[in-house]
């Protein structure tokens, strides 16, 4: 005869949002705050037959076990499950599994799907305080636990008779705690930026605006006005061709090569120009006044290297390659001062562009000039020396040879005829005695005539002094003659090409702008050189505050 286990009650509170649909229909049935169901064990199904095998299970692990079979047949979501599992580790319940930890935790007379209880997995509290103005938590009345919900709980003599109306809790609910916790930690990020914040601007005051505003103050009050003189020149040559025209250095002129233009410009950037306009002009007397700042003031006996320093500040002197166009600014305290100095530097530049190809010029000049000269010396020797030749000779030897030629070849010419004539009478067989004789007679004396032409020929043409050799020296110095005519035309045509191209080497200085006094001080310029200052001290600021966050990070890191 079996007996039947004593039956146990289980306390248990579900809350509606964690409820299956079975139990959300006997939720409506009853109140969600309904006294608890007793669930005896006769309800249940009987349990397994005992092992035959000799082992005996004690009666706890029995009704353990009914109690989890109970409770897979409740139907409970893995979502529920995985709650239970965590309540029971809050309240450091052994669980073996999602079941044991339901059980165990109904055991102890605490319902895993409480709302409250869900809420202290987000939040720990100590006992079962009223939540939003709600029912009070029916776990108030435990005991607290290591870890639990009663943990440190302070029970207090109670002040209403039981079954009265609940009071308001003093305590905070979880929600309202948290939001009290992330509006502390908004007011601490709030606090910490402002600090941050001021800080920034203290840093920002001491390294950009205090030196900003010293900056502006000295370029508003302290700063002496200086006045600006704007000159433009131009540097062109001359291209008349001279020989073409009448007024070939007339013709129009062209922009010089920029050689010129660059070589004028470093000249009056060079330390010779500010010398040589401080000799002039008192450049350094005027820089050093006492009515100058003291930033911009030279020293009482100021060096040359100061005084070019300060001039390579104040003569502004630029060239456009497109226009051909030098344009120069000259700024001093005085506008009077500043209009001589650019004056000055202006005659300077002038100086320097004559002297740039003069030479050249000379050089070229002076060689077509001696060549000329020689070849002039050299024609007039050699028409002396035929004039000499002719005085010498007396007669000119080539006509008197060529009159004895002619006369040998008309003498030849006659012979031949007589000697014709003679063989004609010959050939007649009774011939005239008188015509053969005197044809005879006119052959010898034509014959007689000829030998002396011949003679005389001869000796022409021989001999130290014959006249063969007087022509010849007479026609030598015909030819030196020619040639010394030839270079002379040559020379003279040599010199005026030199004079041509000296004429177009030469430079001139065209001012385009003459300088004028300024009425107003061109520099300096308050407010551009202001936020100039604020820009400049800005970005220091910001590459040291760079530099110190990435070393910063690089030592902490």
């Amino acid at each position: 005869m079996t007996t039947k286990p004593k039956a146990r009650k289980f306390r248990i509170k579900r809350s509606p949002s964690t409820a299956t649909e079975g139990e959300a229909s006997k939720a409506a049935a009853t109140p969600r705050d309904a006294e608890p169901v007793e669930v005896k064990a006769a309800e249940r199904p009987d349990p397994a037959p005992a092992a035959t095998s000799g082992q005996v299970d004690s009666a706890a692990q029995v009704s353990g076990e009914q109690d989890m079979d109970a409770i897979r047949r409740e139907g409970l979501t893995g979502r529920q499950l995985r709650m239970a599992r965590r309540v029971a580790q809050k309240h450091g319940l052994p669980a073996t599994s999602d079941f044991d930890a339901v059980r165990l935790l109904r055991a102890k007379g605490i319902d895993p799907f409480q709302r409250s209880n869900m809420l202290e997995l987000v939040v720990p509290q100590a006992g079962g305080a009223q939540h939003e103005g709600g029912p009070g938590n029916m776990l108030a009345t435990l005991p607290g636990q290591e870890g639990g919900a009663g943990t440190g709980r302070v029970h207090l003599p109670q002040t209403v008779p039981a079954g009265g109306a609940n009071l308001p809790s003093t305590e905070l609910s979880p929600m309202e705690r948290r939001t009290r916790e992330i509006s502390e930690i908004q007011k601490d990020i709030t606090r910490r930026r402002r600090k941050k914040m001021g800080l920034l601007i203290v840093r920002l005051a001491f390294f950009v605006l205090i030196p900003t505003f010293f900056a502006g103050y000295y370029f508003y009050k302290v700063a002496t006005p200086m006045y600006a003189t704007d000159s433009q020149f131009l540097i062109i040559q001359n291209e008349g061709t001279g020989g073409a025209s009448p007024l070939g250095g007339l013709l129009p002129t062209q922009f010089a090569n920029s050689a010129d233009s660059i070589a004028t410009q470093a000249y009056l950037q060079s330390k010779d120009a500010m010398l040589r306009l401080d000799e002039d002009a008192g450049f350094k007397d005027h820089f050093s006044d006492d009515s100058v700042d003291p930033i911009q003031r030279l020293a009482e006996d100021p060096t040359n290297e100061e005084a070019y320093k300060l001039y390579k500040k104040n003569v502004k002197i630029g060239y456009d390659p497109t226009e051909g166009v030098i344009r120069m600014e000259v700024i001093a305290a005085d506008p009077q001062v500043a209009t001589t100095f650019s004056e000055r530097l202006l005659k300077y530049a002038e100086e320097r562009v004559n002297n740039l190809s003069q030479d050249k010029r000379d050089s070229g000049m002076r060689d077509a000039e001696i060549g000329y000269e020689k070849a002039v010396a050299a024609r007039r020797d050699a028409q002396q020396r035929l004039i000499e030749l002719q005085v010498e000779n007396g007669v000119d030897p080539e006509a008197v040879i060529a009159s004895i030629r002619t006369q040998i070849t008309n003498y030849e010419t006659l012979l031949i005829e007589k000697q014709l004539e003679l063989a004609a009478l010959l050939d007649n067989a009774r011939p005239n005695r008188a015509k053969v004789e005197g044809t005879q007679g006119d052959v010898r004396r034509l014959e007689g005539a000829l030998e002396q032409l011949n003679n005389r020929m001869n000796n022409a043409t021989e001999g130290s002094n014959s006249l063969a050799k007087q022509a010849v020296s007479l026609q030598l110095a015909q030819a030196d003659l020619v040639n010394a005519d030839t270079n002379l035309q040559l020379a003279q045509t040599g010199l005026e090409q030199a004079r041509t191209e000296a004429s177009r080497q030469v430079r001139y200085l065209t001012v385009a702008v003459r300088p004028v006094p300024s009425q107003e001080p061109s520099y300096p310029r308050k407010f551009e050189n202001t936020i100039l200052a604020f820009l400049i001290f800005g970005g220091i600021y910001l590459m040291l505050s760079l530099t110190a966050s990435i070393l910063r990070e690089q030592v902490t890191s």
